[in-house]
């Protein structure tokens, strides 16, 4: 069973979820409406039967601390290195979900925590192509429309289910308890904030601020990349590109999964994670 926890880093409270005992896990969520209990509900405590899993709220996002900063990749990175300091992990194993996986990177490539292994699921941060353009660009300098829906997410579990399309191949798949963590975190009143400021921050007029691919020859762990097939939101070239690149990568690919994998096929994500991380 997780407890909830928290310590301070730079001044600001990180809420995390710390179960199991043994090899220390980190956990990082994504962006947009996240945090531990919304993306890794239904994997923290099968994983806790091996390892010591520690999931924290990203800096901005659910129990954690939300200050006036700009939300940057680097910023997460900077957190959660002084997260890792904070509660001595030593050699910690990282696996992370979207934004959480390019944060695990920045971990690897630019910090001075040591980690055992990296595993990196649908992750941000290995290209630069806008998914819509020139309309990705448009839509992160105009930050009504996000405000708008997660307002009216927060009024209506149809609205945060039928959201969820975007991110999941199968929406009617998902459990009960998935939609409606959604649904919970959408109603706090730092929801999207932190994603709003990542976003006019990560969107340039030519394509993503933040691409690991020509520095992942740097990443000195053995990495495991798990995507979705039907991934819309991070592409799937987009991984098999870094599994090529990484000195020791390798790839797997759920065929009924699209972004969400933790929560679309839980049970494979932790038979691969077990695998991977011995």
């Amino acid at each position: 069973m997780a407890t909830d926890r928290s310590t301070t880093v730079d001044g600001h409270r990180i809420h995390y979820r710390d179960a199991g005992a043994g090899p220390p896990l980190l956990l990082l969520h994504g962006g947009i409406v996240d945090a531990a209990p919304v993306s890794w509900g239904a994997v923290l405590d099968p994983l806790a039967e091996d390892f010591r899993v520690i999931a924290p709220d990203l800096l901005g996002y659910g129990d954690s601390d939300t200050p006036d900063v700009a939300y940057t990749v680097e910023r997460h990175v900077a957190t959660m290195t002084g997260f890792c300091d904070a509660l001595d992990l030593a050699e910690p194993a990282v696996a992370g979900l979207s934004l959480g996986g390019a944060v695990g990177l920045g971990l690897a490539l630019d910090s001075d925590v040591s980690l055992r292994r990296l595993a990196l699921i649908d992750s941000f941060g290995l290209g630069r192509e806008l998914p819509n353009g020139r309309l990705s660009w448009l839509l992160a300098r105009v930050q009504l429309p996000n405000r708008l829906a997660i307002a009216l997410f927060a009024r209506s579990r149809r609205l945060t289910k039928a959201s969820l399309g975007g991110i999941v191949a199968d929406v009617e798949g998902l459990s009960s308890e998935a939609i409606d963590r959604v649904w919970e975190y959408a109603k706090r009143p730092n929801a999207g904030v932190a994603f709003r400021s990542f976003r006019a921050h990560e969107i340039t007029r030519t394509g993503y601020r933040t691409d690991f691919t020509p520095r992942l020859g740097g990443v000195d762990v053995p990495t495991l990349l798990i995507h979705g097939a039907q991934d819309e939101v991070v592409p799937l070239a987009w991984a098999e590109r870094a599994a090529e690149r990484l000195p020791d990568g390798r790839l797997a690919v759920l065929d009924d999964c699209a972004h969400w994998p933790p929560r679309e096929d839980p049970a494979a994500v932790v038979r691969l994670l077990r695998t991977f991380l011995g």
